[in-house]
C-alpha cells in the first residue's frame, strides 16, 4: 500500500501517527495548546491527596492562631511582634531565621513510614513542599548554596527519599514549588518592586525549577506565589510545556502561574467551601488545623474532627472536586499523632465507602442543604477567621452574624466608631444606623491568604453617655474567601482601639460582659455522587427510621443498599418528588464505619 494513502486513511479515521506508534504529543509554549491537553485519568479519579509543609519554619512552628506558621520569615521581615518576641525570648537577641536551619534535623524522618500512613489515609497522591517562600530547598539544589537540606540541617535529600518511598507504596508523587522568594538577593518578593523580577526569574527561578523537576520528574506540580506578576514574566507557558514534554501524558499542573494563565491547570481553592462543579478539575487545599506548617500555638478546637474531615471531603467530591489535606510534621520528622489519627479515620471510612468516591462523577443533584444556627456570647467584635468557620455547624463561606446587647462607656463624649469587615457590616446604636457598609470586600488570590487584608472599613459618629446602657446591634455577612469583623472606637482622649469587653453587656442589668451572638448559614447534610451505574447518597446524619432524598425517581427495579451493612435491598417508595428509604430495621451496631453513611441506588 502507498504510504501517503495509508496515512491519509489514518487521518480520515481520526488517528495520528504519534498515537499509532506510541509517541506522545509535544506541546508548545502556547496557552491554547496547553489548555487543550486532557487531564490524566489518574488525577480526576484520585480525589484525595496529601500535602506536606515541612521546612526550616517547622523549628519555631509558631504563629498567631489564625495564621500560617510557614510564613514565619515574612512575619520577622514585617516586624510582627508575636514572632519577633517569641524568637528573642527563646533563642536570643542575635538569633536569625537562618539560624533555625541547623535545628531542622529530620532525625526521626522515616519516609517509608510516612508513605504507609498516607496510603492508609486513602490518598492516591502525595505533594511535598520542595521549596516554600523562604527559599530553603529540601533537595541538594546548587541554586541554594548552604540553604538546602543536604548542606545545612538534615544533610539528606528529603525530596528524593520521600519520592522513592511514595512511589514504592504505589502512590503518585507531586512537588510544590514557590516561584518567588521573600529574601533572595536578586529579588525580594513583596519588598522590591514587582516588575523588577526578571533577573531573579532568568538566573535563579527557571534554572532551579528545571533542576528540581528534571531530577525527580513528579507526576504533579503545584506552583505558588504567582499573584503579583504575569504568566509572561514567570515564563509559565515555557515551563509548563517543558514539563509536559519531559514527563508525558500522566503529568498535571495546578492553576497558580500568573495573570494571563487563566483556565490552565486544576483549580486550588484554599480553606474555602464556596466552589462548585466547574469545567475542569479542582481540589480544596487546606490543613487539618488552621495552618499548613505545624503551629504549636494552635488549640485542639482549631483541628477538624474526623467527622468534620469526612464531611468536608465528601462535599468537595460531590461538587466535582477533591481535597489535598495537609500535614505539618515536626522539625525532627514526626507527623503529630493527632494528625495521624485524623488521616486514619478518613482512611477507615474510605475503605468501606470508597466506591462512592474514587472515579465518581457529579450527579444531577449534588446535595441537600438546610439552615443551621449557632448561638453564643462573644466578648467583643475582634474576629479574623481568615477562611475558617466561626464554629460548628456554620459554614466557612456564606454565613451571617448578628451581635446584640448594650454598650456603656465610662466617659460621656462624642465617639468615632469604625468597623472593619470582610465582607459587609452594619452598626446600630439606640436604633440609629451609625455604620452601613453592606457590600463584598475585594477578593484576593486563592493562595494569598495571609497577605489578604482587603476589608471594608467605615466610620460613624455617635454621642455616648457615661454608664448609660446604649443598645447596640451589629449585622454582618460573609460571602467567600476571607472573613473578618472588627469594631473600634476613639475619642479625643481615647486612641483608636477595639472596643474592650468590659464596655459590652448582654443585658440591661449589666450582669455579664459581652454580646449575644447568633450565627446562621446553610449546611449540607446529604451529598450525591454517581459511579459505574450507581447513584450514591452520602448521609451525614444517621436516619433513625427513614431516609428521605429529594432526587429524580429511580428506575423500576432499583435496589437500595447501605455500604458496610450485610443486609441488602432496603425497602423504598417514591412519592411527590421524594424517595423514601425504610431504615427502621437496620441494626446500627452492625453498620461498619461512622461519620457518614453511604446508600447505593442501582441494579
Amino acid at each position: 500500500m502507498d504510504k501517503r494513502f495509508f496515512f491519509t486513511l489514518l487521518l480520515l479515521f481520526g488517528f495520528s501517527a504519534s498515537a499509532l506508534f506510541g509517541q506522545q504529543k509535544q506541546y508548545t509554549a502556547n496557552w491554547d495548546d496547553l489548555k487543550s491537553r486532557p487531564y490524566p485519568e489518574w488525577f480526576t479519579d484520585a480525589k484525595l491527596g496529601i500535602f506536606i509543609h515541612w521546612g526550616v519554619y517547622s523549628v519555631p512552628a509558631y504563629s498567631n492562631k489564625e495564621d500560617y506558621a510557614e510564613w514565619y520569615l515574612r512575619g520577622l521581615m514585617l516586624g510582627d511582634s508575636l514572632r519577633t518576641n517569641f524568637m528573642k525570648k527563646n533563642y536570643g537577641e542575635k538569633f536569625t531565621y537562618n539560624d533555625f536551619a541547623p535545628l531542622f534535623t529530620a532525625k526521626l524522618f522515616y519516609p517509608k513510614e510516612w508513605a504507609e500512613i498516607f496510603k492508609k489515609s486513602g490518598a492516591k497522591y502525595v505533594m511535598m513542599v520542595a521549596k516554600h517562600h523562604d527559599g530553603y530547598a529540601l533537595w541538594p539544589s546548587k541554586y541554594a548554596r548552604n540553604w538546602n537540606s543536604m548542606e545545612v540541617g538534615p544533610k539528606r535529600d528529603l525530596v528524593g527519599e520521600l519520592s522513592e518511598a511514595v512511589k514504592g507504596a504505589g502512590l503518585r508523587m507531586g512537588l510544590y514549588y514557590s516561584l518567588p522568594e521573600w529574601n533572595h538577593p536578586l529579588h525580594r518578593w513583596d519588598t522590591d518592586p514587582h516588575r523588577n523580577i526578571g533577573q531573579y526569574v532568568d538566573q535563579h527561578m527557571i534554572p532551579q525549577f528545571k533542576e528540581l523537576i528534571g531530577t525527580y520528574r513528579p507526576d504533579l506540580i503545584f506552583a505558588d506565589g504567582e499573584w503579583f506578576n504575569s504568566a509572561e514574566e514567570w515564563h509559565s507557558a515555557e515551563l509548563i510545556s517543558w514539563y509536559f514534554n519531559l514527563v508525558g501524558d500522566e503529568a498535571v499542573v495546578n492553576d497558580r502561574w500568573g495573570n494571563g494563565s487563566q483556565g490552565m491547570g486544576f483549580i486550588t481553592p484554599e480553606y474555602s467551601s464556596g466552589i462548585e462543579a466547574t469545567d475542569r478539575p479542582w481540589a480544596e487545599v487546606r490543613g487539618l488545623g488552621r495552618s499548613f506548617g505545624l503551629n504549636r500555638f494552635e488549640k485542639l478546637d482549631a483541628y477538624m474532627t474526623g467527622t468534620e474531615l469526612v464531611h468536608s471531603f465528601v462535599k468537595a467530591v460531590a461538587n466535582g472536586g477533591g481535597m489535598i489535606i495537609n500535614v505539618g510534621p515536626t522539625a525532627d520528622g514526626q507527623i503529630p499523632l493527632l494528625q495521624q489519627d485524623r488521616l486514619m479515620q478518613l482512611g477507615n471510612w474510605l475503605a468501606i465507602n470508597g466506591e462512592a468516591i474514587y472515579g465518581a462523577k457529579v450527579y444531577e443533584v449534588t446535595g441537600e442543604e438546610r439552615p443551621v444556627e449557632m448561638k453564643r456570647i462573644d466578648p467583643n467584635l475582634n474576629f479574623n477567621w481568615v477562611r475558617n468557620s466561626p464554629g460548628s455547624p456554620i459554614k466557612e463561606d456564606n454565613f451571617t452574624a448578628i451581635w446584640e446587647g448594650y454598650l456603656s462607656p465610662e466617659i460621656t463624649g462624642n465617639y468615632e466608631l469604625e468597623a472593619s469587615a470582610d465582607d459587609g457590616i452594619r452598626v446600630w446604636i439606640d436604633n440609629q444606623l451609625i455604620i452601613n457598609k453592606w457590600e463584598n470586600a475585594p477578593e484576593g488570590a486563592n493562595g494569598f491568604v495571609m497577605g489578604n487584608n482587603a476589608a471594608n472599613s467605615t466610620k460613624g459618629a455617635v454621642k455616648l453617655e457615661q454608664n448609660k446602657r446604649h443598645t447596640i446591634r451589629v449585622e454582618y455577612f460573609e460571602s467567600t474567601h476571607n472573613a473578618k469583623a472588627e469594631l473600634y472606637w476613639k475619642t479625643a482622649s481615647i486612641e483608636k482601639q477595639i472596643i474592650p469587653t468590659k464596655y459590652f453587656f448582654t443585658d440591661k442589668s449589666g450582669q455579664q460582659n459581652g454580646l449575644r451572638a447568633t450565627y446562621q448559614s446553610m449546611q449540607q447534610h446529604i451529598a450525591y455522587t454517581q459511579n459505574e451505574g450507581g447513584i450514591y447518597a452520602i448521609v451525614m446524619e444517621w436516619p433513625d427510621d427513614e431516609l428521605v432524598l429529594s432526587i429524580p425517581k429511580p428506575a423500576s427495579g432499583t435496589k437500595v443498599n447501605l455500604l458496610g451493612y450485610q443486609a441488602t435491598n432496603l425497602p423504598w417508595r417514591y412519592r411527590n418528588g421524594k424517595l423514601y428509604i425504610d431504615t427502621s430495621e437496620i441494626k446500627f451496631s452492625k453498620v461498619e464505619g461512622k461519620h457518614a453513611w453511604v446508600f447505593r441506588l442501582g441494579k
